[in-house]
């Protein structure tokens, strides 16, 4: 068992959460994994990018090569573009389909998903309105984890686990927004 994931987005749009997720959800199953340290500007409105490996047993190295990443989960539709090269070609696209704009010459939105939809696996989804329906707008990174988990080798109940873990210091409601959230995005990608 391996996951070879890209995580990608703007800075302040939840990447490191993301991460955290996954991460306590693989010590909950007694898995390896090695993160790379966020690349890009990590501070609100740069670009970010953090290799995330997951395995059954030790990993080796933190970084992902071309063309071997299972899933790129993305929270900003141009961003998960600038990453594609990493992906395989069984590999899964995950993303946000509401831009984040923050570049005076953002491309239209509509032609950045014409191209998102030209790799064979790919799941675009509007995350900022299924995390205002669910109550938090600032859950939307957790809705497009939630869409990505059926292609991260963790029990989706793991992933529930560490959303509760993450965000018990934040109170019980944030809490349950979360947990929706993650249920939300799992709802529509169907599997």
């Amino acid at each position: 068992m391996k996951n070879d994931i890209i995580l990608s987005g703007v800075g302040g749009q939840g990447i490191l959460s993301i991460a955290t997720v996954i991460g306590l959800a693989a010590i909950e199953n007694n898995l390896f994994f090695k993160q790379s340290e966020v690349h890009g500007m990590s501070q609100r409105g740069g670009n970010v990018e953090s290799h995330f490996r997951l395995s059954g047993s030790p990993v080796a190295s933190d970084l992902i090569q071309y063309g071997h990443a299972d899933l790129i989960i993305s929270v900003e539709p141009m961003e998960s573009l600038r990453f594609v090269h990493w992906l395989s070609k069984q590999g899964w696209l995950v993303t946000n389909s509401s831009p984040y704009i923050n570049i005076p010459d953002y491309p239209p939105v509509d032609e950045i998903l014409k191209e998102i939809r030209k790799i064979k696996n790919n799941i675009i989804i509007d995350a900022n309105t299924i995390a205002r329906e669910v109550g938090s707008v600032r859950s939307g990174n957790i809705v497009v984890l939630g869409a990505a988990s059926p292609f991260i080798s963790v029990p989706f109940a793991s992933l529930e686990n560490a959303v509760k873990k993450l965000f018990q210091k934040k109170g019980d409601d944030i809490v349950e927004v979360n947990l929706k959230a993650l249920k939300a995005g799992r709802e529509f990608t169907g599997r």
